[in-house]
């Protein structure tokens, strides 16, 4: 699962809210060939800059709630027309953010940053090999 937003404040603040997202380890839960067994497996999120300062977020499709609602949109400021969203939200491949539960949130360091959430990609893919090597050779996940 992707989120791409974009965050504004001072640079400090931000640098400290992208560092922390940066650092977050998830749980990426697995199963076997045989669909019998599960297993969960800690990973790293993903975070990638896209051009003109959007970010894009990547983790497990499991906690696109808990992620959603720690960045949620903080941004009263500055808001986007629906049309402008619309047109960024179709150059960079995205959909709309879905309606998300509120009831936990990740410890990002998100005070005094201001984040304005544009979209969201699903993918499914295979995980590469040297991941699910040794134990957990030939188990999959969903989608990442």
């Amino acid at each position: 699962m992707h989120v791409i937003f974009i965050p504004y404040g001072r640079i400090e603040l931000v640098e400290k809210t992208l560092n922390d997202i940066r650092a977050q380890k998830y749980l990426l839960k697995l199963t076997s060939p045989d669909k019998k067994e599960t297993a969960d497996m800690w990973i790293e999120g993903q975070l990638r800059v896209l051009p003109f300062a959007f970010y894009e977020h990547v983790f497990p499709v499991e906690n696109l709630d808990i992620v959603l609602n720690t960045l949620g949109d903080k941004s009263e400021r500055y808001q986007l027309s629906k049309t402008k969203l619309a047109m960024i939200r179709s150059v960079l491949h995205a959909k709309p953010i879905p309606e998300f539960k509120t009831d936990k949130k990740l410890l990002w360091v998100t005070q005094d940053v201001h984040i304005i959430l544009i979209g969201i990609r699903e993918d499914v893919m295979d995980l590469p090999d040297d991941l699910l090597a040794g134990k957990y050779k030939g188990w999959s996940h969903e989608a990442i």
